[in-house]
This record gives structure tokens, C-alpha cells and sequence, in this order.
């Protein structure tokens, strides 16, 4: 009897599926309830409460979905954001425990196409490099969600997170060489082979390789702390002015490539700049602080502020570039000695399109 031939699954972008940008309408923002004392030593407290702040600020506009454990963890949550004042009729929680709650890296990325269709990609997980073992839990969320939402599922083999990529929605996308090119990702990928499965997994066309990241931040460079795609073919970057600050240097150097560069669509790039704010330290380590990493809801924008007179810029800007929504401003400076802000505990669901 011969062996029937191996016919090799198409990808998502040979199937029509694309990501959609940020901005487009979402069903849903996922989270996954914060619980890991190591991620916020001594002020893990603090943070469910800053959950709540979120969740009462998009559920005007959209569902929340929340990841927990079990039933304890879910009572808990329900407590806090009841206190929080938070329209509960919005949110829902599935029972897919995590190892952390950094939504963006391990979660679900999910893509459309144009007969309504959806689907997940699962990038592989590794803590950023295997720094945070154990991520198994983790590593499982986005196929453990495909499942409850009956949603396929492509695997593209090879370890990425959300963080690390960002997309206008017609064919580009941003990273960083800091990040994506590090050997503690995909030491057998090179450069053209990274491309090559973001372009077929990811639907986009052009890649925008920025340089190195901010100061303290350990995912090695994500490009949510640097640079934005606000609209198409408009960015928002973050720069440094005090030429004695670490930050200084990398930042200009990313502002000069984005000048340089062209969209998919062959279009120069419309940047808009955000100031960094004053260095934010905790127990002398120096925190990944920046106004890049703020979250595109449906009505809202979470900007995580830190106490600074840049915060007022900050919101001026976003104001500017996002006229249709309240740019919400929470106090970040517990929350970024997590190493992270809102951009990194969020993951989008995108409505269908066209809308079934």
C-alpha cells in the first residue's frame, strides 16, 4: 500500500488572514489575573487594583475576558473589581491558569479575513529568553483558547511575543534586531527566515527592523516600549532629550531609521514623538518607564503616567493622535516594577470583518 502524500498546511496568510492593527474594533481585551509575587516583589497588593482601573475603563467599549486559575482566584478577582466599580456584566473569566500575567507576550495573537473568519496564532514561549522558568503554563494559553473559542490554531514554530511586533493592519510591521535577532530566541532562525514566518503567519508584507530598546527592560527590546503605529502610516515614537541618560543614544538612533523608512504601501512614515519620562528606579534598579507601552481600546487609551511633568505631554500628544477617545491616565510607577505596563498585560480580539 503507498504512503499518501504529506500536503502541507497552508499559512495563514496563504488562507487570507492578516492581523489587524490595534485600533481596529475589538470584541474583547484579555488579561490574565496578576497572582506571581516574584513579578512584583513586595507590591503584588498593589496591582489588582490597577487591574481594576483597566477593566472599568474599557468596558465601556468592549468585553473584558480574564484568565484565572480556578474558582478562588476568580472570587478574588470579582471582589476587587466590584470595589473597583466595574461593570461586571462586560467582563468574563475562563479558567486557563497562568504562570504570569503578561497577556501580550504569551497570549493569543488573532487574525481576520474578510469572510469573517478567525484565527490564532500560537508563537512558541520561553520567559523572554528561559529568564522566568517556569513558563509551561503559559506557553499553553493560546491553544488552550483556541479550543474554547473554537478557533484554529497555526503554529508557526518558532518563539516570538506580541510585545516584540507591531502592525499598521495593511501590511507592515515593526520590530527590533534587540529583539527578534537575539540567540536566546531562535538561534536557528537568521534574519530572512524570521521575515519569512512573520510575513506568512502575520499577513504582512513590510518589515521595519528598529535597533536597540530602553534601559531595564529585560524582554531584550520590545518595540511597545519604542515606537507605535498609531494610524496607518503614522507612528509615534519615544525619544530622549538629556544626552547624559542611557536612553539618549538608542532612542535617536531608532528616530533616524524611522526617517528613512517606507510603509507597505510606500508611504514615509508621519512621526510623532513622546518624551521619556524621569527615570523610574526601585530598589536601584533602573524600570523599563515609557509612554510607548499605552493600550488601544475601543473607547479608551491606557497611558501609564509616572508622576512627572512629561505625563502632561504625554497626554497631549495621545490626545492629538487618538481625537475619537479618552486617553485614561493611571499612575504606572507600582505597576512598571513588574517590568512592564499596560501594553504588556493586554491582548486585543479584534471584531470579525465584516462583522457576522
Amino acid at each position: 500500500m503507498k504512503a499518501r502524500p504529506v500536503v502541507p498546511v497552508r499559512t495563514p496568510a496563504e488562507q487570507g488572514f492578516h492581523m489587524p492593527a490595534e485600533w481596529a474594533p475589538h470584541a474583547a481585551t484579555w488579561l490574565a489575573w496578576p497572582h506571581k509575587e516574584a513579578s512584583w516583589p513586595g507590591k503584588l497588593d498593589c496591582i489588582p487594583p490597577i487591574f481594576a482601573t483597566m477593566a472599568r475603563s474599557l468596558v465601556s467599549g468592549e468585553d473584558v475576558n480574564i484568565c484565572v486559575a480556578d474558582a478562588a482566584m476568580e472570587a478574588a478577582a470579582l471582589a476587587v473589581l466590584g470595589e473597583g466599580g466595574v461593570a461586571l456584566d462586560r467582563v468574563h473569566f475562563f479558567a486557563i491558569p497562568t504562570n504570569d500575567s503578561w497577556a501580550r507576550d504569551h497570549g493569543p495573537i488573532f487574525l481576520n479575513r474578510e469572510d469573517g473568519a478567525q484565527a490564532i496564532v500560537d508563537w512558541d514561549y520561553n520567559a523572554w529568553g528561559n529568564k522566568y522558568p517556569p513558563y509551561d503554563l503559559d506557553d499553553q494559553v493560546p491553544r488552550r483558547l483556541g479550543a474554547r473559542l473554537n478557533l484554529p490554531v497555526f503554529h508557526p514554530g518558532m518563539v516570538l511575543e506580541g510585545g516584540s511586533i507591531d502592525t499598521d493592519g495593511e501590511g507592515t510591521l515593526l520590530t527590533t534586531e534587540a529583539c527578534l535577532l537575539n540567540p536566546n530566541r531562535n538561534p536557528s532562525l537568521d534574519r530572512d527566515q524570521i521575515e519569512a514566518r512573520l510575513r506568512a503567519y502575520l499577513g504582512v508584507e513590510t518589515i521595519l527592523w528598529l535597533g536597540d530598546g530602553i534601559a531595564g527592560d529585560d524582554t531584550d527590546g520590545h518595540v511597545d516600549d519604542l515606537t507605535r503605529f498609531v494610524a496607518p502610516g503614522v507612528v509615534v515614537t519615544v525619544v530622549e532629550d538629556n544626552i547624559h541618560d542611557a536612553n539618549h543614544r538608542p532612542l535617536a538612533e531608532n528616530l533616524a531609521r524611522l526617517r528613512g523608512l517606507r510603509d507597505a504601501r510606500g508611504r514615509r512614515l508621519d512621526i510623532h514623538t513622546l518624551p521619556m519620562p524621569v527615570a523610574v528606579e526601585c530598589e536601584g534598579q533602573r524600570l523599563p518607564a515609557s509612554y510607548a507601552n499605552f493600550y488601544i481600546g475601543n473607547r479608551a487609551v491606557l497611558l501609564p503616567q509616572f508622576a512627572c511633568p512629561q505625563d502632561e505631554v504625554a497626554l497631549r500628544v495621545l490626545e492629538h493622535l487618538f481625537p475619537g477617545r479618552e486617553i485614561v491616565g493611571v499612575d504606572c510607577r507600582d505597576l512598571v516594577w513588574g517590568l512592564g505596563a499596560f501594553h504588556c498585560l493586554t491582548q486585543q480580539q479584534p471584531c470579525p470583518w465584516p462583522p457576522r
